[in-house]
């Protein structure tokens, strides 16, 4: 099926993916704004993916946990995946009469998207939706909900499978700096309950051990944030 799609097909291919796509969810429009080169380097990966899932599956699904938390720092719904599959299945569908080929196809692209959305839904936390908007009072409210003993954990690492992602790294890389801020200012907050007292910066420096070198690089106004939190130290 592949080596039938090739040159000037695959692109019109492509094109026809996404035409049909923005049809059945116009919303895809707002996150889609790539060039076109971008977006046919996704569908091509996508399509790709589709014989990875019979060959290397394991591998896979490691990759598109990545790839999942990827969409999640970018704020990308989980309710896309099943319009942009249905429009590659149903475009495929109009290049093609080979049944068996379009079967497997679909049913591996579906698997994929199920797989994709699932990730998505469960590391779209509290805390990443507030990074996304970049706000300050989002992000105490969504640490606010969680337990002392976890609270850093919260705005530290969000896991989904064997992938993880740090909300503080990628407010940092993203520039949602706002967010950054709050984040650096929660975990440097002493707390206390009956028991024992709470303090992030252990928790800070064993996540990113290169934290202050890279907000040298990346958000030099923030390091006066952290070196004010450390002097509790």
């Amino acid at each position: 099926l592949m080596s039938r799609l090739e040159g000037t097909d695959m692109v019109a291919f492509r094109n026809r993916v996404y035409a049909t796509f923005f049809e059945l969810a116009p919303a895809g429009m707002d996150y889609f704004k790539q060039s076109a080169t971008r977006l046919h380097f996704v569908a091509e990966k996508v399509f790709g993916m589709t014989l990875e899932m019979y060959r290397q599956p394991d591998e896979l699904v490691n990759e598109l946990s990545a790839s999942g938390l990827r969409h999640v720092g970018y704020g990308i719904p989980s309710e896309l995946c099943a319009p942009f599959t249905n429009a590659y299945v149903s475009v495929l569908r109009i290049v093609t009469d080979d049944e068996e080929a379009s079967e497997a196809f679909q049913w591996s692209l579906s698997l994929i998207s199920r797989i994709l959305a699932r990730v998505i839904n469960e590391g779209s936390t509290m805390v990443m939706r507030a990074i996304n908007a970049n706000s300050a009072r989002q992000l105490s409210k969504a640490v606010a909900c969680a337990p002392r003993a976890d609270r850093s954990m919260w705005v530290l690492n969000v896991s989904v499978g064997s992938q993880s992602i740090s909300p503080l790294l990628w407010a940092i890389e993203t520039g949602s700096l706002e967010a950054a801020e709050a984040i650096l200012k929660d975990l440097l907050t002493i707390r206390a309950d009956r028991d024992r007292y709470y303090f992030g910066a252990d928790a800070l420096f064993q996540r990113h051990p290169d934290i202050i070198r890279r907000l040298c690089i990346d958000a030099p106004r923030l390091l006066p944030t952290l070196l004010d939190g450390l002097i509790w130290r």
